[in-house]
């Protein structure tokens, strides 16, 4: 151990966080969680007598250690989990796979909504927290609170009280609608990092309870309370990650390669995917301090079936820009759309047509480099121009008429269109390598979302049959009609008197109609 990680160690807080070590050379080779990151860290350089043979290379390896401290433990989960997808270090196997993340679903539109947790948010109306990585604690701390706000975990049935009830983790049979709601939504105040507000009002509701006698619903409060220290003990609970974003280098180096006015706290990028102009979408994914947002997550189905991309660019910058839009979910400080020079120019034309000055970046696929507009882009380029004349180490700068082509590693270059391995080059750490990282993250989540999207679109058209065209024909019309005539062909040629038999003088005229109109 070197003298400076030496007098490192000794300053580690006793706070929860997540640390990451690196090489000789910089190099992020493992990123960690820890409930007390002075325990965890320091466990690293005393005895070494249990360690398995990964974690005795990894030990021999470190040269330095730097650190995050998150509001809570849940925190430093879900940070990790993000950190590892990010940088994707050499020694954390467990975490380098592409499952999902977890989110807690709360549907507060129902009269009776019921908690549950799902990998696949949908767009629903239903109010979803996270992601968070490790499942097993996000369900662990949820059923500790649910002793404070009792809630249900599926939708109630009616009838007798069941167990829950009996255990205080279900709310009584007297309890109305509206106080089942108010009590979830200081549930996901709760969840949302409003801790300490919820501890005083419930001691204040406490207080007052007793002052007017009312001592059962005091004991209650009480017990509510002594919960919530329990659980305070137990693991601190909260979906935001409280990130000091003047230790991510990535939005730090971000800010002052392009000369942004503050750090790019909101970063949004949009992704377009088909199949030969079929079933085209486009997806808008969302990073809040570096950090992924899939709650804000957003998907478009263009309005066009073509097989054009700048357009389906425009389209979507587009509408993303519309008054009710940026009203709902607010401007991003940086805009990044997956593409080249073509891809870039469209978003900035819908971004003029909409009188929108928001940076935006291109991300050009194979060769990953940065496409900036030299007077469209809403970027300052004086320190793009002056790298070019005066080249800096792990910072290439190629000047076109319209056009900065940033690459921030020369020498390497991807195996793939959407790889996130660079090969290639001497230097094993560019010192822009945190900035290639973000971007090939959010680039690759926009990849992925879109591509999530169209997939599902494909699966339901395989699926579709010539009669969901028809007006009025619903699934159980279709299942009458398919079961006398054995499959749309047969239904299209049937004769009037036929179809009425089946569903009718009404429903058989739509039919013929139709089929008229639109024809085999």
């Amino acid at each position: 151990m070197n003298e400076m990680l030496s007098r490192k160690l000794e300053s580690l807080p006793r706070s929860p966080g997540v640390y990451f070590h690196k090489s000789l050379t910089g190099e992020i080779i493992y990123i960690g969680k820890a409930a007390v990151l002075r325990n965890r860290v320091r466990q690293y350089f005393q005895s070494t007598r249990d360690f398995d043979q990964k974690t005795l290379a990894l030990v021999a390896e470190i040269a330095d250690t730097d650190w995050v401290e998150t509001e809570s433990e849940i925190d430093a989960l879900f940070l990790e989990s993000e950190m590892v997808k990010r940088y994707m270090p050499r020694y954390n196997i467990l975490l380098r796979d592409d499952k999902s993340q977890l989110f807690v679903r709360i549907d507060m539109k129902s009269e009776w909504p019921h908690v549950a947790t799902t990998r696949n948010p949908a767009d629903d109306g239903a109010t979803y927290i996270g992601p968070f990585y490790n499942g097993y604690a996000v369900k662990k701390a949820l059923r500790y609170l649910r002793k404070v706000f009792p809630y249900y975990t599926k939708a109630p049935a009616g009838g007798r009280p069941d167990l829950d009830v009996h255990l205080g983790l279900s709310p009584k049979s007297d309890t109305t609608s509206a106080e089942y709601r108010a009590n979830l939504k200081k549930l996901i105040k709760y969840i949302k990092g409003g801790r300490i507000s919820i501890v005083r009002e419930i001691e204040r509701d406490m207080k007052r309870a007793a002052r007017q006698h009312e001592f059962e619903t005091a004991a209650v409060l009480r017990n509510r309370l002594g919960y919530l220290s329990e659980l305070q003990r137990r693991i601190m609970f909260g979906d935001k990650e409280f990130l000091d974003i003047s230790k991510d280098q990535a939005l730090v180096k971000l800010t002052e390669l392009l000369e942004l006015p503050h750090h790019p706290t909101r970063i949004e990028a949009v992704d377009i995917s088909h199949t030969s102009g079929t079933d085209v979408v486009a997806s808008l994914v969302v990073f809040v301090n570096g950090v992924s947002s899939r709650s804000d997550y957003r998907k478009f189905k263009m309005t066009q079936q073509r097989n054009d991309d700048y357009e389906h660019i425009y389209e979507t910058v587009y509408r993303r820009f519309s008054e009710k839009n940026v009203k709902a979910w607010g401007m991003p400080d940086l805009l990044l759309v997956d593409g080249g020079k073509g891809q870039l120019s469209s978003a900035l034309d819908a971004l003029d047509a909409r009188g929108v000055e928001v940076p935006c970046i291109g991300v050009a696929k194979r060769e990953e480099v940065l496409i900036v507009n030299k007077s469209r882009s809403h970027i300052k380029t004086d320190n793009l121009a002056q790298a070019r004349i005066n080249p800096v180490a792990g910072l290439y700068v190629e000047d076109t008429k319209y056009h900065y082509e940033v690459n921030l590693h020369p020498g390497q270059q991807n195996a793939g269109s959407h790889s996130r391995n660079l090969r290639g080059g001497t230097v094993s750490v560019s010192p822009y390598r945190d900035i290639t990282l973000l971007v090939q993250r959010i680039r690759d989540e926009a990849h992925r979302f879109a591509i999530s999207y169209h997939t599902s679109l494909r699966r339901s058209g395989q699926t579709k049959s010539k009669l969901d065209d028809i007006p009025g024909i619903g699934p159980v019309l279709k299942k009458r009609l398919l079961t006398r005539f054995g499959s749309a062909r047969g239904v299209y040629g049937a004769s009037h008197e036929q179809l009425a038999g089946v569903v009718g003088q009404i429903c058989a005229q739509r039919i013929t109609e139709y089929v008229a109109h639109n024809g085999h």
